[in-house]
């Protein structure tokens, strides 16, 4: 199966920070899509060409420590509010006034500390699968133990990392399944650690000063991402709504009704009056 033709990689550095991007289509319509945890871009071969065909300049972001981007074992080089800033960074250096953010899972996250940090860079959020108060005891409980077992078995999983890194690249979906095991264990240990000891988002105070359009993606049956947490984040957002997806699945498998959900949000975020910060 034949892996779809990716555009050139490309980085910048902010503050020592070397983090890699990819971007797609062209003008004034800026969309950022940040992964989840221990992913890497390529979780938006897909959606990222869907957007650009439709007008917008789609830029896809490994952050820090992920992908293409510099991968150190300090632990002290990741945190949420650091993966935000990188965000607002990624603008300057593009020389991008505002845009419109989204993640999924620790992108959605992401996307929250960035507009917290500069509500008058960011233009609207897509916000899919935000983990927030009621999904960190699973998430303790899975990303806990998993830390343990790198911590552990960390040489056989240099070994495994070297051997899975040699498997070519074909589907991007048969990708996202294994880039886990492709990264190096070092790397994945000290953003398990840093995150651990940080905040998870932007608290619910500040959660509720934001008054950007945002559509939120929220989904049952997975107790990381709980539903409840998803249908808190658009109560808690003045300008948000919520799409509930039949599943984990939906957006990755059969994308068209998601997808079109997505267009008409952005074309109606593009069509309003620029944003301001209050």
């Amino acid at each position: 199966m034949a892996r779809t033709a990716l555009p050139p990689s490309q980085s910048f550095t902010n503050d020592g920070r070397r983090i890699a991007y990819r971007s797609y289509g062209t003008g004034t319509r800026v969309v950022v899509l940040t992964h989840g945890l221990l992913m890497n871009s390529g979780m938006y071969t897909k959606l990222a060409p869907t957007l650009a065909a439709r007008g917008h300049r789609v830029i896809t972001v490994d952050m820090y420590g992920h992908g293409e981007s510099d991968q150190p074992h300090d632990m002290e080089a990741y945190s949420m509010p650091q993966y935000g800033a990188d965000v607002i960074a990624l603008l300057d250096h593009l020389g991008v006034a505002q845009a419109v953010v989204g993640g999924t899972s620790l992108g959605s996250n992401v996307a929250l500390e960035a507009v917290a940090a500069a509500p008058n860079r960011i233009r609207a959020l897509v916000l899919e699968m935000p983990v927030l108060e009621n999904g960190l005891a699973a998430a303790g409980a899975v990303f806990v133990p998993l830390a343990l077992a790198i911590r552990i078995s960390k040489r056989g999983m240099r070994v495994v990392s070297w051997l899975t890194r040699k498997i070519p690249h074909t589907h991007w979906l048969v990708d996202v399944a294994i880039d886990f095991a492709r990264r190096d264990p070092g790397s994945s240990l000290a953003i398990l650690d840093g995150l651990a000891f940080g905040r998870t988002a932007p608290p619910s105070a500040e959660r509720r000063r934001i008054t950007q359009p945002t559509l939120v993606i929220g989904h049952g049956s997975d107790p990381i991402h709980p539903f409840s947490d998803a249908d808190r984040t658009a109560r808690e957002l003045i300008g948000a709504r919520l799409v509930t997806a039949r599943s984990i699945y939906e957006w990755r498998l059969r994308p068209e009704r998601l997808d079109a959900e997505l267009a008409g949000f952005l074309d109606e975020v593009w069509a309003q009056p620029v944003a301001r910060a209050s």
